[in-house]
Parts: structure tokens; sequence; C-alpha cells
């Protein structure tokens, strides 16, 4: 069966039991309803990378650079969508052979053994949705990710430097992070191993149990922990957020950065660029229910609420803190309460996911002003104020947002009781799963992502010449102009 990332359905694994009726991966149709609403899902997951998110980078840089942001992240986008199709599927979402619980295996490099009749497990027992679409939304996922760490290095690292630091952090950040988050063998492939325990004879039993505890120790990492991560906090904000980090240091500061003005060329792009996001946001988040169900629905509600509050505190705050609301917070405090609810978009109530939003705004403006001055680091987009602050801040509160008593969903354990889901929460349980899962993530991402910067400067270099980023990329490393006027 074929794996499938961990949204609103979470495992106890701990417990054993017989559950739902079985269906046969092989036999079981998709329902064309889902199907088309996760076609639709995974080209709005595009919307918010091309165009979205390069009008949104585009219009936050300086007019000498507005062409080399958006190529940036445009080819981006197209070197992970090959990588994804040659072997970084296989890698993310297969159970890996010697390589389990971190990174899948090889078994499905160049898609082999895909079909048009090949399915993906839901959340949902007996439900499942074509494994193409599955594939190319996840490749979306994937697509997005890398794409959002451009933001750090804005305006100063060549062109030819990030398309290698591209391809190594997905084989060897991405790929293992998604795999240990969200692989797991599918909850019709757990029931029916447990079932074979229940129905096995005493001398059967302990055979049938070494077999699920095998098939369990096939799921990430992260995923055995318990974590919650509905949409990507860890995996794709988290994961981001500190790469940035690590290439806004070590890549160093723009040429003249703190002496001399470096305002947006065109915050109207920008806003355009954020509206699209926010739109494009709702295929990442509703999609990752897998279903066209109300669990979808739900991280709908919970997609606005959380970006509203976000977008409004941040405007509160600032207000005060310096006399005027501007559209750069308002639309930076919208991306912030997107990145915070991602997480939690599924297990959230609306009105946990408000709360949230109003934390993650008053956090982020924290983050992206005060924090960035005292180091004085040179994120140029606020990649690490905004994605890795409130993907950690988001990664964390899911823990708790999804407690029963405050309006969430709970934990469904499907395998304890046959024929029911039962819905149970441990506060100290889930938070230990959320905090290890922020911890591997940045431990992984920013290691990594450290040792690949240093390659690559010791290679063909970071940054180009100082004339030649004085004159802007946009003419040095493409030969054109985004204007002419």
């Amino acid at each position: 069966m074929t794996g499938v990332r961990h949204g609103r359905i979470a495992m106890i694994l701990a417990v054993v039991g017989s559950s739902f009726g079985l269906a046969d991966p092989a036999s079981a149709a998709p329902d064309k309803g889902d199907t088309a609403f996760m076609m639709l899902a995974t080209v709005l997951v595009l919307l918010m990378t091309i165009p979205g998110l390069a009008l949104f980078y585009s219009g936050l840089v300086r007019t000498k650079n507005v062409l080399a942001s958006m190529m940036q992240v445009y080819t981006t986008v197209a070197v992970v969508c090959l990588i994804w199709m040659v072997y970084g599927y296989s890698l993310a979402f297969t159970a890996g052979t010697g390589t389990a619980p971190f990174v899948g295996d090889l078994s499905k490099a160049f898609l082999i053994g895909v079909t048009p009749d090949s399915t993906a497990a839901t959340f949902s027992p007996g439900v499942y949705i074509p494994e193409y679409v599955y594939i190319w939304f996840q490749m979306m996922f994937a697509a997005i990710t890398p794409a959002l760490i451009c933001g750090a290095f804005a305006e100063r690292m060549k062109f030819s430097a990030v398309l290698v630091f591209m391809v190594l952090w997905v084989t060897f950040v991405y790929c293992p992070i998604a795999h240990m988050v969200w692989y797991w063998p599918g909850p019709d492939a757990i029931s029916d191993a447990a079932r074979k325990i229940e129905l096995a004879g005493p001398e059967a039993r302990a055979a049938a149990q070494a077999e699920l505890d095998r098939l369990i120790a096939t799921s990430g990492l992260a995923f055995q922990w318990g974590v919650l991560d509905f949409a990507g906090g860890t995996v794709v904000h988290v994961n981001a957020g500190i790469a940035g980090l690590a290439g806004a240091i070590l890549v160093g500061p723009r040429s003249g950065y703190g002496r001399e003005p470096m305002p947006p060329h065109s915050l109207t792009l920008s806003m355009v660029g954020a509206a699209l996001l926010w739109v494009g946001w709702f295929g990442f988040n509703c999609g990752s229910a897998l279903e066209a169900n109300g669990v979808a629905a739900l991280a709908m509600g919970n997609t606005f609420g959380a970006t509203a509050a976000a977008a409004l505190a941040w405007t509160a705050v600032e207000w005060v803190a310096k006399g005027k609301p501007t559209s750069l917070g308002f639309i930076t405090g919208m991306v912030i309460g997107l990145v915070a609810v991602t997480p939690a978009a599924g297990f959230a109530g609306p009105m946990g996911s408000i709360a949230l939003g109003l934390v993650a705004g008053l956090t982020g403006f924290s983050a992206c002003t005060w924090l960035k001055r005292v180091f004085g680091y040179d994120d140029s987009l606020d990649v690490f104020g905004v994605h890795c602050v409130g993907g950690i801040l988001g990664a964390l509160a899911t823990g708790l947002l999804v407690a029963p008593a405050l309006g969430g969903t709970g934990v469904a354990d499907y395998v304890s009781k046959p024929g029911q889901i039962t819905i149970v929460y441990d506060l100290a349980t889930q938070m230990a799963a959320q905090v290890k899962t922020v911890g591997i993530t940045i431990l992984w991402s920013g290691v990594l992502s450290v040792v690949f910067f240093r390659l690559i400067d010791l290679t063909i270099g970071l940054r180009p010449a100082r004339e030649k980023e004085r004159t802007g990329l946009d003419l040095t490393d493409h030969g054109e102009r985004g204007y002419h006027y």
C-alpha cells in the first residue's frame, strides 16, 4: 500500500486491536469527487508558488533584482518537479529497505510500478485516491518548500549556486524530513495486521504481533512518536526557515546593508502575491485531508480565521509601536498566520485557530523586528522570522489546540476498538512528540544546510563579485531588466 502523510488521524501504536472492514487497495475505486478535489488542491498549491510566492518576493526586493528573485522561485519549482518524478517521491514515501525510519528507498524511482490504476491510502479505512494525484500533490509541497528559502538570501546569491543548493537540499533534507513526519503504511495495512492478532490462536499470536511491530517500524520516525503535522509546520516551514537562516548568515549581508536604504520596490506586487498565497493556501491546508470531507472544511475555516487574526494583530501592534499601520506589515502578518495554522489546520477548532493567529501576529512582529535587529543577520525577506518562528509556534500549539477541551478534534485511535474510532488525547505525550519533531527538523535541516552552503562556497562560490551585486542580479545573472523606464 502506498504510504500517506499524517493528517487528521493519528495512530496509537501501543494499542493493538481490530478496527474496520478492509478494502483491497487493488480493487478500491477512488471516489471521483475526492479525486477532483485533490487535483484542484494540487493546482492551488502551484498557484501559491508561481505566481504567488514569486510575486510576493519580487515586490519586496529592489528593482535591479526583481527578475532574479522570480527566476529563483520559478526555476526551483521546475528542478524539484523533475527530482520528485525521478527519485524524490520514492525517497519520501516508500518504506525504506534498511533506511527506515529516516528515509525511503528507490523502489519507486522513475515512478516504476505506478499506473493510472494505482491507489494511495487516505486517512479513512477503505478510502483511496489515485496514486498519481497523491504524487503530484506532494510534489507541489516539495517544490514550494525550497522556494521559500530563496527569500533569506535574496539579492545576493548567484543563480548557479541557488540551483546546486536546491538539488542537494531537496534530496538530503526535504525528502528525509517528509518521510520521518508523514510516511506510514496506511490505515488498512495497520488494521489488517491488528485483526490478524485478534484472530490468531495462542501459538500464532506472537508471530502476528511481530508482523504488526515490523509494519509500524516502517513508518517515519516522527510519525512513530505520534507527531501531528496536518500540512507541514515542520516539514515545510521550520525546515525551510532554519535553512534560510543558515543561508542568510553564511552568504553574508547584502552589499550596503545597514548603511543604504533597501525598501521594497513594489508593495503593490507583493500585495497581489500575498493574496494569491492566501488563496492557494486553501489547497495546501484543505487538500491535506486527502478527501473532500468535514476535516477539509474545518481546515478551510481555520485558514480563514488564523490568517485574519494574525494580519490584524500585526497591524495593531505595528500601529502602536510605529505610529502607522503599513501594507507590508499587514501582508507579513497574513503569511505568518498561514504558516502558524498549517500544522493545526485539521486539528484545532475555529476559535483555537483565531487565538493561534493572534499570538502568531504578535510573535512574528517581534521576530522580524526586534530579534533580527539584536542578532544583526540580513534575512532579506524574513524567512526565518516568518516561517521558522511561525512554524515552531504552530507545531507546538497544535499539540495543545488538538485537545477536545479546547475545541480541537482530539487524536483518533482507530485500532483499539473494532468498528469505531476512539478519540483520545494526552497532553504530555503529544507535546513531547511535537517538541522532538521540531528539534530533529531544526538539527537535520540546520546542519546539512550549513554543510551545503560551505561546499558550494568552496567550489563555485555563493555570491557574485561586489560590483556585479551592486549592478543587480537581473543583469549579471540573466542579462535582462525587469523594467525599462
